[in-house]
């Protein structure tokens, strides 16, 4: 009866084991071979226990070993535990992008939705994933951001990064840098300015964030000599914004803003396109970074960084990120059940109601 009371207590974190060929097995075991973690949270990986061997072998690491078990209700509370996603003998390539590499992480990937739908576990954490050999019918998304937002049935979302200076999130994701004016609209810009408010608030703990927009064009257009689009798409959107309490200034051209260190004075950032936040933001730091995705019912988290295939087998990779991802998920879990507690209706809008006045 006591161990139910401690695991019913515990934040139960469930853990996608990425591409079987890349660093994932390395910064998972790296990052549970701290027992402080099992003091805390409940670890849940969804792999292999054969792949989570032969990396550790590979990684010469003789004092760790997983706990396996069928289910995640039956995750030991004080032990890293693992469900095997697939128990056949499984070809390893180090490095390499191959196809059952792909099919594995999908595996995984399902295995811990299915469970989070199901309430078996609290928050995941995704190692990374290549996103060609994942393809198929069953994940014809672009990343973990656009899967987890069909799969949990979210209109508004938005890929948050976080580090300890900033967090900036991208209006337009994954797509091609051709495609991204036509993207861009007043309304989808003002929503997900408010998806970013709003995470700022329940999951960050942040009582008025102050939140920047950044221009598209170079120099904010420069007065429509360089492009429009800030007057006629991105200012109204900040405009309606403010009017409506959210704290939202811009737009700012975006070199200035970084290269002046503006970024410091605000609680977020929201950019147009995804290299214009991702390269500032990897620039400032690369190995510690979380990949969040707000405006999801569910918190999943990730580390910043891709497979790494070429640091793959060889105990270099640097747990760091996906350390800070899994911590990330915890704190934004409690964060959520201390707001949803002092809120009594949770899904009200980031904002009230539209009112006549401005600052």
């Amino acid at each position: 009866m006591e161990q139910t009371t401690e695991k019913e207590k515990r934040i139960r974190v469930g853990i996608t084991h990425g591409d079987v060929n890349g660093i994932s097995y390395e910064i998972i075991i790296k990052t549970l071979q701290d027992q402080r973690l099992m003091e805390l949270y409940t670890i849940v990986v969804y792999g292999s226990s054969k792949v989570a061997s032969y990396h550790r072998k590979t990684l010469n690491i003789n004092d760790f070993n997983f706990n396996l078990v069928k289910k995640a209700d039956q995750a030991h509370p004080r032990r890293p535990n693992i469900v095997n996603i697939h128990d056949e003998e499984i070809k390893i390539d180090l490095g390499k992008s191959t196809s059952i590499a792909g099919e594995l992480a999908l595996l995984s990937l399902e295995a811990a939705t299915d469970d989070l739908l199901k309430n078996n576990i609290d928050v995941v954490v995704t190692a990374p994933i290549n996103k060609k050999n994942i393809q198929s019918a069953n994940f014809p998304f672009p990343g973990h951001t656009e899967y987890f937002a069909k799969k949990f049935s979210a209109d508004d979302y938005l890929m948050l990064m976080i580090n300890k200076v900033i967090r900036i999130g991208m209006v337009t994701g994954h797509i091609p840098l051709g495609s991204v004016r036509d993207a861009l609209s007043e309304e989808l810009i003002l929503r997900k300015i408010r998806v970013m408010n709003h995470s700022l608030m329940r999951d960050f703990g942040v009582i008025k964030p102050r939140i920047a927009i950044l221009a598209l064009n170079p120099h904010a257009g420069d007065n429509g000599l360089l492009g429009d689009e800030e007057k006629t798409i991105i200012q109204p959107a900040i405009d309606k914004a403010y009017n409506q309490n959210i704290l939202a200034f811009g737009p700012y051209p975006a070199d200035g803003f970084f290269g002046a260190g503006s970024f410091k004075n605000f609680d977020g950032i929201l950019a147009m396109y995804h290299d214009q936040g991702m390269t500032p933001f990897k620039v400032m730091t690369f190995e510690e970074g979380v990949n969040f995705t707000a405006g999801l019912s569910i918190v999943r988290t990730s580390p910043a960084h891709g497979t790494a295939y070429d640091l793959a087998g060889k105990n270099e990779a640097s747990p760091e990120s996906f350390r800070n991802a899994l911590y990330m998920a915890c704190d934004i879990y409690m964060n959520r059940l201390e707001y949803d507690a002092l809120h009594s209706n949770v899904l009200q809008p980031a904002g009230p109601e539209p009112e006549n006045h401005h600052a």
